[in-house]
């Protein structure tokens, strides 16, 4: 039975290479996946699925306001798909998650989305609350904090690495732009004060 997923993380957790890694699973058996990206995130290249490991693969790629139920529709009618793959998810819109939700239930293929939960102020994206809320099943693909503890916060720094505590929800970034942190951690860099353990 088709489902949609969702595996989020903070940055640098791995969500493509296990994106990648999964897609690779479904072509070792000889089935066919779709990789779709957003259009705008060009670190890996365009139309590309890259991961900090080395790893990359061609995807078709996805805007605002594109429909992706009828995306997935017209490449169904071209070849058998087995499983759909959405990197950097937490840029869908609400709308095409509910396309995706669909796209399982009346195409019957599955959707498996990698993304964000939480942008640097610490809200959740549009599309990633969608996931949250629509998603059969959701999975936590876990990173580290400097401390040891998990990871499940992220901040923006600049060009010095001061923590910015303000700005666009998107601003396309890797290592050089985004840490992440544990809880305690983020709170203590977007205060600016030192929290002490109890």
């Amino acid at each position: 039975m088709a489902k949609l997923y969702f595996q989020y993380s903070t940055m640098n957790a791995g969500k493509s290479a296990v994106l990648l890694q999964a897609s690779h699973n479904y072509h070792e058996r000889g089935m066919q996946t779709y990789l779709l990206t957003a259009q705008f995130d060009n670190r890996a290249g365009n139309g590309k699925i890259g991961s900090r490991i080395g790893i990359s693969k061609k995807a078709d790629t996805f805007a605002p306001g594109d429909n992706l139920f009828e995306k997935i529709k017209k490449r169904l009618c071209v070849e058998h798909i087995a499983c759909v793959f959405i990197d950097e998810a937490q840029f869908l819109d609400t709308e095409q998650v509910w396309q995706l939700a669909r796209a399982v239930d009346d195409l019957h293929v599955p959707v498996m989305c990698y993304g964000l939960r939480v942008d640097f102020m610490g809200q959740l994206f549009p599309g990633s609350a969608a996931l949250l809320a629509l998603s059969d099943e959701m999975r936590e693909i876990r990173t580290i904090c400097h401390c040891g503890k998990k990871a499940t916060m992220v901040v923006r720094q600049d060009d010095k690495g001061n923590t910015l505590t303000d700005g666009a929800q998107v601003q396309i970034g890797g290592n050089e732009t985004y840490v992440s942190l544990c809880r305690r951690h983020w709170r203590e860099a977007v205060s600016g004060q030192f929290i002490p353990n109890s």
